[in-house]
């Protein structure tokens, strides 16, 4: 189940989408448990621990031994467990608990460890596109919301006003209207910004396939599609030094940038731009260490980690 269905247009649908496609029999999505089908149901997928902690709770109660499996997201990792009593319920009643990334384990209490499984999710690869040298083009990609951070995004396309060489696309809906007058206001201030507003997933990879870097500016994550968007389509990502992005991209990364810091992300921008058409330059390494990544985002690993997971939740009946 997922709290988000297709109109959300957001990571938690897509991955219920395709966790739904890996299996060999059609599993149902959907936003709330029980319905009228539920007396065919075997296990439970429930991806977010705070808001779908209503159906885990009528799941547990109606099905004592049956599986369940609970899908861990940024907001679950990194703020909700720590404070929301159904979250917390949630962890305790799931037979197994699973994070996204590698570093997802750090948030939760050591005694769930034991039930607790990395699945990297997964992306299709893109062929590497030829760059243009003329200017660096960096894209990012998220719903404007306050977890996303665009704010820091918006402060550094003012601190790039008076460069040509640096452009910056952004696409996202806003979430929060604040939000989206803050990138209209930014626009305005700044030619080297473009808010393009939410886009099909299509257009969206499509622009990340051609943009030379992909900036990922987030408070929390819980493993973000873009990134690996990115790095299967060769364009390297500079991202905030938090666990969710570090978990993805490995803990030697050279393409972080601390929370919060345009200044920090203007320099790894600049330094990006200096360093274009050289391979011994910041931006061919990024380039590097995203490839040496890649594998983890293979279909074909996540698919049999889905499958593993369900098995093991049909052997508990």
């Amino acid at each position: 189940m997922s709290p988000a269905l297709a109109a959300a247009n957001n990571g938690n649908w897509r991955t219920a989408r395709r966790w739904q496609r890996f299996l060999s029999w059609p599993p149902r999505i959907i936003e709330q448990w029980p319905d009228e089908f539920s007396d065919r149901d075997r296990v439970m997928l429930a991806l977010h621990a705070r808001r779908s902690s209503p159906s885990i709770i009528a799941w547990r109660e109606m099905r004592r031994s049956a599986g369940l499996a609970v899908i861990l997201t940024g907001t679950d990792l990194y703020r909700d467990i720590g404070s929301d009593v159904g979250a917390q319920r949630s962890l305790h009643l799931a037979d197994a608990l699973v994070v996204l990334q590698e570093r997802g384990p750090l948030a939760l209490p050591g005694a769930l460890h034991a039930k607790t499984r990395v699945i990297f999710q997964s992306t299709s690869r893109r062929k590497t596109q030829a760059k243009s040298q003329r200017r660096l083009r960096a894209l990012m990609v998220g719903h404007l919301r306050a977890e996303k951070d665009p704010e820091t995004l918006f402060a550094a396309a003012r601190l790039l006003a008076g460069r040509d060489d640096i452009r910056i696309d952004h696409i996202g809906d806003p979430l929060e209207p604040r939000l989206g007058e803050a990138a209209r206001a930014t626009m305005a201030a700044s030619a080297s910004y473009r808010w393009l507003g939410g886009q099909p997933h299509a257009a969206t990879r499509q622009r990340i396939q051609r943009a030379d870097l992909l900036i990922q500016a987030s408070r929390m994550e819980g493993g973000a599609h873009v990134v690996m968007e990115a790095v299967c389509s060769g364009t390297p990502v500079i991202a905030s030094a938090i666990d969710g992005n570090i978990g993805m991209l490995g803990d030697a990364y050279a393409g972080y940038f601390c929370c919060g810091d345009a200044p920090g992300l203007v320099e790894l921008l600049v330094r990006c731009r200096a360093s274009q058409g050289r391979s011994d330059g910041l931006l061919a390494r990024l380039a590097d260490q995203c490839r040496e990544r890649a594998a983890l985002f293979a279909p074909a690993a996540e698919r049999a980690a889905v499958r593993r997971l369900v098995a093991d939740l049909i052997a508990i009946a």
